[in-house]
C-alpha cells in the first residue's frame, strides 16, 4: 500500500515539529520551515515564507493527502494562505486539518465550551482563528477538521521554556486566579492527531484535558515539578468571578486511551532536568 502523504505547515514550530516526529515513521511526512537553518538539509522540509511565498508551490511539490496547518505569523498573510489552501483542497482528493484554539470562545466566560457552541472572541488571536474556521465551515464537511487546542505544555514548549527562564531570573510570574482552563501536552496532542488521520476523521474536535483546573493552581503545580523554586506570583484579576477558557468534547470524544487529565500533563511530561 502506498504511504499516505502528509504536509505540516509550520513544521518547524513547537506543535508542527512535534507532529512531524509523531507521524514521520508511519506516513510520508513533509513540513515547512521558516527562518530555521537546521531544516535546510532535510529533504522532507520546504522553506516557506508566509508573507512572500505562494503556498501552491509547496502543495504542488508534495501533493499531500492530508494537510495540517499549524502556521503562525502575520494574521493577514495567514488568512490569505488558508484561502489558497481551501481552493486547493476543494479540487483534490485531500483533507485539511486546522490547529485552532480554545480562544475562539474567549468572550464566553460563564461555562466551558463544546464543539457546536457558537464562537465569539474578544482577542485578536481568537478572532483570527474564528475567521479561518468560518471559511472552513463552507468547505465540504468530509474534507476538513477543526482541532481546537487549549494551552499546550511539554518539556520543550514555549510556555515551559518561558517559565524556566522567569524562574531562573527570579522574575514575577503572572497567574490568573479566577481563570478555569483545560490543558494538554505535545505528546498526547500528536497521538490524537495521528488517530484522526489514521481513522480519516472529519469535523470539530476539542483536544484538551477532560477535566478543568484553575490557572493559578496549575502553574503552581508545574513550578513544583520544575524544581525547588520560590517564585513571586503576580496575580492578575480580570473579573471578580470565576471565568472559563476551556474547550471540552461532547460530540466527538476520542477513545479512552487518547484522553488526558491535567494531572497527567503535570506528572508525565514535565520531568525535572
Amino acid at each position: 500500500m502506498k504511504k499516505k502523504k502528509i504536509l505540516i505547515l509550520g513544521g518547524s514550530g513547537f506543535i508542527g515539529h512535534a507532529l512531524y516526529k509523531e507521524l514521520c515513521n508511519y506516513y510520508d511526512t513533509y513540513g515547512t520551515y521558516f527562518n530555521n537553518s537546521s531544516f535546510q538539509d532535510n529533504r522532507q522540509f520546504y522553506e516557506y515564507d508566509l508573507q512572500e511565498d505562494d503556498i501552491f508551490d509547496v502543495l504542488e511539490a508534495v501533493r499531500p493527502d492530508y494537510i495540517i496547518s499549524a502556521l503562525r505569523g502575520d494574521f493577514t498573510a495567514q488568512v490569505q494562505a488558508h484561502i489558497h489552501l481551501m481552493e486547493y483542497v476543494s479540487k483534490r482528493e485531500c483533507k485539511l486539518y486546522f490547529i485552532s484554539s480554545a480562544n475562539v470562545f474567549d468572550a464566553y466566560s460563564k461555562y466551558p465550551s463544546y464543539e457546536n457552541d457558537k464562537t465569539l472572541s474578544e482577542s485578536v488571536y481568537g478572532r483570527l482563528k474564528i475567521r479561518i474556521e468560518n471559511m472552513m465551515m463552507r468547505m465540504s464537511k468530509k474534507k476538513m477538521g477543526i482541532l481546537r487546542v487549549p494551552m499546550v505544555f511539554g518539556n520543550t514548549s514555549p510556555r515551559v521554556r518561558d517559565l524556566k527562564s522567569q524562574l531562573t531570573a527570579n522574575e514575577p510570574i503572572e497567574v490568573f486566579p479566577n481563570l478555569i482552563i483545560n490543558v494538554t501536552n505535545d505528546d498526547r496532542l500528536t497521538q490524537q492527531v495521528h488517530y484522526l488521520i489514521n481513522r480519516d476523521k472529519y469535523g470539530i474536535f476539542h483536544l484538551g484535558s477532560m477535566d478543568l483546573v484553575h490557572h493559578e493552581d496549575f502553574i503552581k503545580e508545574v513550578i513544583k515539578r520544575l524544581g525547588n523554586y520560590h517564585p513571586l506570583l503576580k496575580k492578575v484579576y480580570t473579573t471578580n468571578e470565576d471565568r472559563y477558557l476551556a474547550a471540552l468534547p461532547k460530540e466527538n470524544r476520542l477513545p479512552k486511551n487518547l484522553r488526558i487529565t491535567y494531572q497527567e500533563v503535570i506528572d508525565h511530561h514535565l520531568a525535572v532536568e
